[in-house]
């Protein structure tokens, strides 16, 4: 396989990790917004909570009608903060996996920038060899003439 063909392929798959960190990312966005979706929800229900006030002053039916709006609210709280744990704890998995993505990519792209400074190299090699050969010809040339 020659160098070139090395090179191309090489930019290929540095091109598919781009993608793929791309991918992650977006997918990290996306779950960010979950998450504070679900801390805006869960601020909303200790307000209504807390606003619903104290049962105590209330009538018996009263009291016990806003009792279980409270308790409802404060358990549907409840799964949604360990909802939002879940979510968190997930996110934590796609962030590290974005990490080692874009560590791939890295790693790919200096592989990339190796090889394609080799063959540079190789190649100013090759024509300055053919640049020295020439000049030795003209010289032996000039040289017997």
């Amino acid at each position: 396989m020659s160098k070139q063909n090395t090179i191309d392929s090489l930019g290929t798959l540095v091109q598919l990790r781009g993608l793929d960190v791309d991918r992650l990312q977006a997918d990290m966005t996306s779950q960010e917004a979950t998450r504070t979706r679900y801390q805006n929800n869960l601020a909303r229900m200790d307000a209504l909570t807390a606003s619903s006030g104290a049962t105590g002053a209330l009538p018996l039916a009263l009291a016990l009608n806003c009792g279980a709006y409270k308790q409802n609210v404060m358990a549907m709280a409840d799964l949604h903060r360990t909802d939002l744990a879940l979510h968190e704890a997930n996110m934590a998995v796609s962030q590290r996996k974005l990490s080692e993505a874009w560590i791939k990519k890295e790693l790919l792209g200096k592989v990339l920038d190796q090889q394609q400074q080799q063959l540079s190299r190789e190649q100013e090699r090759a024509l300055r060899k053919r640049e020295d050969d020439m000049a030795t010809q003209s010289w032996m040339a000039n040289r017997t003439a």
